[in-house]
């Protein structure tokens, strides 16, 4: 396998280019993930009978890959990085597309597992060759490019799905077939049509948990236990409490993915020009409020549009999670992205592992309280951005450092 410096990438045809193998699977990774969970909710309940708790314990097995993404360093020992996330992409595409297959409970939380690694290890890869393969003063727009990238093609998909379900009666085993075909499809392209390409700085490849990244750490930490409670039972209540069937979910996934084609790039200006730190303020506080009117849409029965409209702004403000990527960027010694990228996966992934079942049984009670649990998460992730310097560098992580760290941080900088 031909091996390419990164810094004489630019002497090879654009589209085998780093840049653009990032936004070949960036659009590929959501056309099986954004199709398995866009039919997940109407397939366990009409297939599986699955009630509140039943979607907690699935989405609880979900996370378990996501909690030992650590394991993505000692492989990376024996395989380079992006021979590991085209092989996870891979396995991705084949889980999603023998889904159907497999209409049990046993059978559903067995191939949930499979998908998981593939996805949990991919993103693991994929946001180390991003931070290694992008250049710190573009990140935040090239960032919000590939997210972009992304919702683009899932846009794609979803429009055959919404244009095609009813009208051609599609079953759940071809879309699935279909969405994780093309995935897998584009990794073994991937694999074969592209050189591997070699970062200017080698990757640790021990555990790496340094003092310094607390603060990154603790945002990783809430960042995972509030997003469960969005990815679990936001999409959930539209079909629980709103009788919503698979075309009409889709439909709302549609209006997410114009919105994040449309914001995803503004949002990675916005971090340029704002910073991390104000940029992560205002998707913090945001979020207090919109889970806070989630749970308005039970007490208040404010009905499916509002709900609706507030699972759109929901992931308006999702859309600048990667200020926290840019943060981690700048402050860490460029050796430690690939060690500490499985790390903060593993955070992440924490309160992903018992949250979503736990709270399955809260949700048969209270749905409310759920929401308004998540709104006190994105609280105190608000209270831990404020800790964030305007212009974070190694050696100035967050602003409880000394006057003397902060000046000398500042000459660096400048």
């Amino acid at each position: 396998m031909k091996i390419v410096r990164i810094v004489d990438a630019q002497s090879l045809p654009f589209w085998q280019r780093p840049l653009t193998l990032l936004f070949l699977i960036a659009m590929a990774l959501p056309v099986a993930f954004s199709t398995w969970s866009a039919l997940l909710n109407n397939f366990v309940i009409e297939v599986a009978d699955f009630d509140g708790s039943d979607i907690g314990w699935l989405h609880t097995i979900r996370e378990i890959p996501g909690f030992f993404a650590i394991g993505v360093i000692a492989l990376i020992m024996f395989m380079r990085e992006q021979v590991l996330g085209l092989v996870a992409l891979a396995m991705l595409g084949v889980a999603t597309g023998i889904t159907a297959y497999f209409p049990s409970m046993g059978g559903i939380l067995t191939i949930t597992m499979l998908s998981s690694i593939g996805f949990h290890y991919f993103e693991t890869v994929n946001q180390s060759l991003q931070l290694q393969w992008i250049d710190i003063k573009r990140a935040p727009q090239m960032l919000g490019w590939l997210t972009a990238a992304g919702s683009g093609a899932t846009l794609i998909a979803y429009l055959l799905i919404v244009g095609t379900w009813e009208t051609y009666n599609l079953s759940y085993n071809f879309v699935y077939l279909a969405a994780g075909g093309f995935t897998t499809v584009v990794a073994v392209f991937a694999f074969f049509a592209y050189p591997q390409f070699e970062s200017p700085h080698p990757q640790l490849k021990t555990f790496v948990l340094r003092k310094r990244y607390w603060l990154y750490y603790a945002l990783q930490f809430m960042s995972g236990a509030r997003r469960q409670i969005f990815v679990v039972f936001a999409g959930f209540m539209m079909v629980e409490l709103f009788g919503l069937e698979v075309h009409e979910v889709t439909k709302l996934y549609l209006i997410n993915l114009v919105v994040n084609i449309i914001f995803a790039p503004l949002m990675g200006r916005l971090v340029t020009l704002f910073g991390e730190r104000r940029a992560l303020l205002f998707e913090y506080a945001g979020l207090v409020v919109v889970f806070l009117a989630y749970g308005g849409v039970y007490y208040f029965g404010w009905g499916v549009v509002m709900a609706a409209t507030l699972y759109v702004i929901d992931h308006i403000f999702f859309a600048l999670a990667l200020a926290l990527k840019t943060y981690f960027q700048k402050i860490a010694d460029p050796q430690d992205i690939a060690p500490t990228a499985a790390v903060s996966f593993t955070i992440n992934h924490i309160a992903a592992v018992f949250l979503p079942a736990a709270l399955g049984y809260l949700w048969l009670s209270s749905p409310m309280a759920v929401f308004v649990l998540a709104a006190m998460m994105a609280s105190v992730s608000f209270a831990l951005a404020l800790l964030i310097p305007r212009h974070p560098v190694p050696g100035y992580e967050t602003r409880l450092q000394t006057p003397l760290v902060r000046v000398a941080a500042a000459k660096a900088l400048f």
